[in-house]
């Protein structure tokens, strides 16, 4: 497994995939979907998928795979290893949404919630199968939100197709279970081999499971929440937890917006205008004042663009 295409830029998401088998062209397959840290607030979301020909079905199963969830990591690695070696017939490819992602989407004024962003992620992966050439005729899928809504837009979607949405399909379909496995490798591997963009000096690596309530991920979090800027983009900065530590840790700042002079409410709220920062040097004269305004505005608005 490569990751090194995310690796080279862990700010944007990113698609790995094996090589198709040739009998996937040919045959009728089946195909497995399931995703791995979907609940932590560090690192990447990683959607993967799975595929075999039905008639490699049985031989899939003698793999012993399983729901990642129920493996040690040792185990995981091993299981990955042997669908590696499987590749003459199995196939799989992952779609690695990076933290910065699932956050700006999260938090963009029109709202795309985890829900909606983890179906479009396994739609665009059972579509990559089907450009790819794979004779899909069978997909199972571990649902996120109603099952029968999601069998339902998934039939929709892919007609000519069975389609099987389950809660904890990754215990019930082999198929399921080995995407599940290999997100899972992919998302430990990028979460231990994680390169900091952002200058942090020799950065704590000790930040346990990544959940929320894991009192490791907790002291991280304290440890590099920057009063100013926030996280770094390992953060998942739209979960709960960060929010709530930015509000009660992190310097309050009053953007400007449409609604309200950014000036007139800050003074009113008894903060500090963004403005203010950008103040023209004293003794400046009326022209001055204006150019130095007008710059202003244009920094600030390349500033909210990004």
């Amino acid at each position: 497994m490569d990751l090194g295409p995310f690796e080279a830029d862990n700010s944007v998401s990113c698609r790995l995939s094996s090589q198709i088998p040739d009998i996937c062209r040919t045959e009728d397959c089946c195909l497995g979907v399931d995703e791995a840290g979907r609940g932590p607030v560090l690192g990447p979301m990683v959607y993967g998928i799975c595929f075999c020909p039905v008639s490699k079905k049985q031989e899939l199963k003698d793999l012993k795979v399983a729901d990642s969830k129920t493996l040690s990591e040792e185990e995981r690695e091993n299981l990955f290893q042997n669908l590696d070696e499987a590749k003459s017939y199995v196939g799989w490819a992952l779609h690695v949404l990076a933290p910065n992602t699932i956050s700006t989407s999260m938090l963009q004024r029109m709202k795309y919630n985890l829900n909606a962003l983890s179906h479009d992620t396994a739609i665009s992966l059972i579509q990559y199968a089907l450009d790819s050439g794979v004779q899909l005729k069978e997909i199972f899928v571990d649902t996120v939100g109603p099952a029968e809504k999601y069998e339902e837009k998934l039939s929709q979607r892919f007609p000519g197709i069975e389609v099987t949405v389950r809660p904890k399909a990754d215990s019930l379909f082999p198929v399921v279970s080995a995407a599940s496995i290999c997100a899972k490798v992919a998302r430990d591997r990028v979460v231990k081999g994680w390169k900091f963009a952002e200058d942090l000096g020799d950065v704590d690596a000790d930040y346990g499971s990544g959940y929320p309530n894991d009192p490791k991920t907790k002291a991280w979090l304290l440890k590099y929440l920057d009063p100013v800027f926030g996280y770094p983009q390992f953060v998942r900065f739209s979960w709960s937890t960060t929010q709530t530590l930015l509000d009660n840790k992190a310097v309050t700042v009053h953007w400007d917006d449409d609604e309200e002079d950014g000036e007139k409410a800050a003074k009113r709220m008894n903060n500090k205008s963004m403005l203010s920062f950008f103040s023209a040097p004293a003794g400046s004269n009326d022209q001055s004042r204006q150019t130095h305004r007008f710059f202003t505005d244009r920094r600030l608005k390349g500033l909210s663009s990004l």
